[in-house]
């Protein structure tokens, strides 16, 4: 049998199911693979491996009895360490939280508890989720699997790398600005971030509560679908959470794509990496052999991205951490302070209008669903950078890393429309590049069919990291 550790949740699921491997030993992999890699990669905050060892028996006794519950009994599963946890601390990232430890669990957390998943451990991540680097002074870095001298990406970085690596079945994190699908395509995973509303933000520490969406890390296609309807549906304690239908798995049947019209956005082509571009374009034409009609289209707007974003997302943060911004600011991480001190700068004026603009911005990038399904581009314009680094090449010019690794992911924060990355080749630094695929609102099965669909004419899922 291949290594327990790397196959899909799916095929891990039905092995359960089936009663050919155990709760038991599942963990036990992936306790064994913790404990090999995770002083390279950092990936962990706090683990809970003895309370998932004694989970795992208590779950292999119930199915051996009879009582499955369904395709996540039994699978160890990590969370983003934004999650609240009832009596499992909950720092956010940040130390200023190290003692923090929640009495209820978040709504998701609560959801995975019931749909019989095993929690072992909470996540490293950018503090405060406010930055796509994975960087994070307070409790360490979060390392690359494909080269540990380079960025996870983030915020969820840690939910990255454990994925990748192969020290949990599946992830969750939060997307802002590209934060489930920013480190899934730098660690060569697939992040699917749904419909805004679709999944409870209740017990989520927030970052913009108008653009925030946790969303699953998966090695598949399939597992993230899994993941996502064992955490959808109305949460009366979110009032933005909405009541929308399971995502059908049939779309496994077939890798026929035919009658789907693939749109590519010429703006999110624009200054991006020699090679990615090469990886996009062979993507396309894979697209292309599977059935799909390509079509090329603009989107304007695309320029106003980062300003809508950053007028939104910023106040939003500097008021939901105003108190300790006034009173130990000092002991914040100095990049996330001086975000959180810039978002004081954005008046009330400019907020409504950038709201204002979002409306805009949202019919605009909707129109372009008139004529196509999915609108397909790269997920990020570059591959992974060092640790560290403030500023990026591209193809001779310089750019900030934190501008570039969110340039093509915000777009579906503004819109709340779902979007995926799954991966699509490497660099020849052998680092992984990922392929965007986006849809309309509360269309996840579209995209799911498309992604699978390419997924499954490509070998990249069974490409996995050594270190």
């Amino acid at each position: 049998m291949n290594d327990l550790t790397l196959i899909s949740l799916f095929e891990q699921s039905e092995l359960i199911r089936d009663k050919a491997i155990s709760p038991t030993e599942l963990v036990d992999a992936y306790i064994g693979k913790i404990s090999e890699t995770e002083d390279t990669l950092n990936s962990f905050i706090t683990l809970t491996l003895d309370e998932a060892r004694s989970r795992s028996i208590q779950i292999t006794n119930q199915i051996n009895t009879g009582n499955y519950l369904g395709p996540l009994h039994g699978i160890p599963v990590a969370l983003k360490d934004l999650f609240d946890t009832a009596g499992i601390k909950t720092t956010s990232g940040s130390k200023i939280y190290d003692d923090r430890i929640p009495n209820a669990d978040s709504t998701v957390a609560s959801r995975l508890n019931s749909a019989g998943a095993i929690l072992l451990g909470k996540l490293n991540m950018h503090p405060f989720a406010y930055g796509p680097t994975g960087e994070n002074e307070d409790y360490g870095h979060m390392h690359n699997p494909w080269n540990p001298n380079k960025l996870t990406g983030g915020s969820s970085g840690g939910s990255g790398s454990s994925v990748s690596v192969g020290q949990c079945s599946a992830a969750l994190g939060s997307d802002t600005g590209g934060s489930v699908r920013i480190p899934a395509a730098l660690c060569g995973i697939v992040g699917f971030k749904p419909t805004y509303g679709k999944i409870s933000k209740y017990g989520v520490t927030p970052l913009s509560w108008s653009l925030d969406h946790p969303g699953p890390l998966t090695r598949t296609v399939e597992d993230s679908v899994l993941m996502i309807n064992a955490m959808s549906g109305y949460d009366s304690k979110d009032p933005c959470s909405i009541e929308t239908n399971q995502i059908p798995l049939d779309f496994m049947t077939s890798t026929d794509i035919s009658g789907i019209t693939v749109g590519i956005p010429q703006e999110f082509l624009e200054n991006i990496d020699d090679e990615m571009s090469k990886l996009i374009q062979n993507a396309i034409s894979v697209l292309k052999d599977l059935g799909a009609e390509i079509k090329t289209v603009n989107f304007p707007m695309h320029q106003y991205s980062e300003s809508i974003s950053n007028c939104i997302l910023m106040p939003e943060a500097t008021s939901y951490h105003r108190s300790i911004l006034r009173d130990i600011p000092e002991q914040i991480y100095e990049p996330v302070r001086l975000r959180l001190h810039a978002g004081m700068f954005i008046s009330a004026e400019q907020y409504v209008m950038a709201q204002r603009l979002r409306r805009l911005y949202f019919e605009q990038l909707s129109s372009l669903f008139d004529g196509v399904d999915v609108l397909v581009s790269p997920t990020e314009p570059i591959f992974a950078p060092d640790i560290l680094s403030n500023s990026v090449d591209i193809n001779g010019k310089s750019w900030n890393t934190s501008s570039v690794l969110t340039r093509l992911n915000r777009p579906y924060n503004i819109t709340g429309m779902p979007a995926i990355t799954v991966p699509c080749g490497y660099s020849s630094d052998s680092l992984p590049g990922g392929l965007q695929i986006a849809g309309k609102l509360f269309d996840e099965y579209t995209v799911a069919k498309v992604a699978y669909a390419y997924q499954e004419a490509c070998e990249w899922k069974t490409m996995h990291p050594s270190i």
